[in-house]
């Protein structure tokens, strides 16, 4: 197993008694990841024990994914993984087109405008409708909510972890 791991959901409860598992979804490819025969990890967010495991089913249900791995047949089986993460291993995440980033390059950037003025670092992703909000962490004073759309988000450059942008009206309030 690769040691570098990233988060695709949380395991919040069982379902049923067959063994399946209820899943927060923090990815941007749920199809991808939770399909039949994808390679995961369960992984214990306090021991850090891991467990790798491959889903047998999965299905949304009321903004979860109701999941089924391999080798579990019961309530019993699956009920000590609850509030373990599932993660993927690097080998398995897909490239992706020009302008599309994993959330794991894009948090700890560091944000500065074209001008060069230093803004902070992105800590959170917020998905809440039509475009992702970056949450920028500022040396002071509050958060700074920036849309990801191409007249604010100029560059982006993992490898420097640099994410340049143009501020419009209104979206500093200092």
């Amino acid at each position: 197993m690769s040691d570098k791991l990233y988060t695709v959901g949380k395991i919040v409860n069982t379902h049923g008694i067959r063994g399946e598992l209820k899943v927060v979804s923090e990815t941007d490819f749920p199809a991808e990841r939770f399909a039949k025969n994808s390679k995961l990890v369960f992984v214990d967010p306090n021991s850090g024990a891991k467990l790798p495991v491959t889903v047998e089913s999965a299905r949304e249900h009321k903004l979860m994914f109701i999941i089924r791995f391999q080798g579990f047949g019961n309530i019993n089986e699956v009920e000590k993984y609850k509030g373990w993460l599932l993660k993927v291993e690097e080998q398995y995440l897909s490239e992706l087109d020009q302008d599309e980033y994993y959330y794991h390059e894009i948090i700890g950037c560091s944000v500065v405008t074209e001008e060069g003025e230093v803004l902070g670092e992105i800590k959170e992703i917020l998905s809440p409708g039509a475009n992702d909000v970056w949450v920028i962490k500022r040396p002071q004073g509050k958060e700074l909510l920036i849309p990801y759309i191409d007249e604010v988000v100029l560059d982006v450059n993992v490898k420097d972890k640099k994410v340049t942008v143009r501020l419009m009206e209104g979206l500093l309030d200092l």
